[in-house]
């Protein structure tokens, strides 16, 4: 590793392999060579004067691309495909007259892009869902445990710590959909000519519209995918950038919300990311135990969404059939923001992999709080035992009001319900009282919302992926 340039964070310290490698130099000529060979088939198939000879010689050297020649032929001739089409001939001389007959750049610059990325999509699914898994897990253990719900980040109505887990859940789940659909629909640019007019195919087979017609279907199906584009200018559509972008944006708004909400939880001591027992949580401030994982989901994720952007606009200035500016752009963009998800669900991994929940200092703040929430219960019954109704609401207000001034004024606990034992007004025993203030009477159903969600929904798409389920990440930092 060279130390004297800037290396990118993404390779050094956040993405996985498999997620760089996608975006590497070997991925994408490979793929390009790939390409001129399934072009030079399925022209010879569709009656060119192109050998066998040729294409085996194509093949002998698909792998063993030729980096040197390809770089200085670029120095001289300012253009990377021509370069590369020039060291491919170098290295195949018998096929050299043959090599990218009849196409122009974007057909293996483009059709690689939409083929890596939809490999990079398929594997942001796998990483998704197992994160889905991880949390659906959790979820189920945690399924009847109370705790604070919390609404404007102020103490509200219970719910359980698994119930939460299933609103991060959910919107994981939402991400997934999305990303489905689009991975529903694979196409290719195929193979459309300068414009997309196909004018240089036509060229080539004497004017015979149902063979380029075929040329575009055949060159597809031989590179794994059924589909074209239907009509193109030079380009893909710039618009599929946008739609991939929005959907790993969406990714990042999810990962961000559980990270944002674990790291308030960190705080008040209820939950906590995975800290190892070497780790280091503050220079200076030795006890300390920052969520660091979950700050740098927020991190990443914060980055990813303001790319969500980019594409969009370079989408909206393709002028007619295509202008370049969207190339310099698009290779840092679309790149980055896939290392990005990549890093950010690598992190998620680790995380959900092992939350620590601390039941006691979350019954400790349950318990702080109940009897505020418990009011309108113990009205009501005693109510029911023969109370005036309004003077008992005007009762429960003033100790209300008296118990909240003791904890937040004079930091002592929380004597509501002491308050209302010794209110004569009140017919309910301590016995009674203390019964009827069991957390588990205020969640609702939350339990049984789990279970419902989990079964109907995320089960059937971690069945769908068994054997892609188990997946761990080893983090670099």
């Amino acid at each position: 590793m060279s130390h004297d340039r800037f290396q990118s964070p993404f390779s050094t310290r956040y993405a996985s392999p498999e997620m760089q490698y996608l975006f590497s130099d070997d991925k994408k000529f490979k793929t390009w060579r790939k390409l001129w060979i399934t072009l030079a088939e399925c022209e010879k198939e569709l009656g060119l004067d192109i050998t066998d000879e040729q294409i085996a010689e194509l093949k002998e050297h698909a792998e063993d691309i030729n980096y040197d020649v390809a770089q200085e032929r670029e120095k001289v001739v300012r253009h990377d495909v021509m370069s590369h089409v020039y060291a491919y001939g170098q290295q195949a001389p018998k096929a050299k007259a043959i090599i990218h007959l009849g196409a122009t750049s974007c057909y293996v610059g483009d059709n690689t892009d939409l083929i890596i990325m939809y490999e990079a999509l398929e594997l942001v699914e796998k990483k998704l869902v197992n994160v889905m898994s991880n949390l659906a897990s959790f979820a189920r253990k945690y399924k009847d445990m109370p705790t604070l719900g919390f609404t404007h980040y102020q103490p509200a109505q219970l719910t359980t710590v698994g119930k939460r887990a299933c609103l991060w859940l959910q919107e994981l789940w939402m991400d997934y959909e999305q990303l489905t659909d689009i991975l529903k629909v694979k196409r290719l640019r195929g193979a459309k000519g300068t414009t997309g007019t196909q004018a240089s195919f036509l060229e080539l087979f004497n004017g015979d519209q149902e063979k380029v017609k075929k040329l575009d279907k055949m060159i597809a199906e031989k590179m794994g995918y059924h589909d074209t584009y239907p009509v193109t200018g030079q380009t893909y559509p710039r618009k599929f950038d946008t739609i991939v972008l929005n959907e790993l944006g969406l990714i990042a708004q999810s990962c961000y919300k559980f990270a944002n909400d674990l790291r308030m939880l960190q705080n008040l001591k209820e939950m906590e990311e995975p800290f190892e027992k070497t780790q280091i949580g503050s220079s200076a401030m030795a006890y300390k135990r920052n969520p660091m994982r979950s700050e740098r989901i927020c991190s990443l994720a914060r980055y990813v969404m303001i790319n969500e952007l980019d594409p969009a606009m370079t989408a909206s200035v393709q002028w007619f059939e295509r202008t370049l500016d969207d190339s310099a752009n698009k290779r840092v963009v679309v790149a980055e923001s896939f290392l990005a998800v990549d890093g950010i669900l690598q992190i998620m991994l680790n995380v959900t992999s092992g939350m620590v929940v601390y039941p006691k200092v979350i019954h400790s703040h349950v318990m702080a709080e109940l009897p505020f929430m418990a009011t309108e219960m113990i009205l009501m019954e005693n109510v029911k035992r023969g109370g005036d109704r309004q003077d008992l609401h005007e009762r429960i207000r003033v100790h209300s009001m008296a118990a909240a001034a003791q904890v937040k004024q004079e930091g002592k606990p929380n004597d509501l319900i002491e308050r209302i034992l010794a209110d004569p007004a009140f017919k309910m025993s301590r016995e009674e009282l203390m019964d009827a203030l069991k957390p588990e009477n205020f969640i609702g159903r939350a339990p049984q919302q789990v279970e419902d969600f989990l079964s109907e929904y995320i089960d059937p798409i971690l069945n769908a992926h068994q054997e892609e389920l188990g997946l761990t990440a080893q983090l670099s930092v």
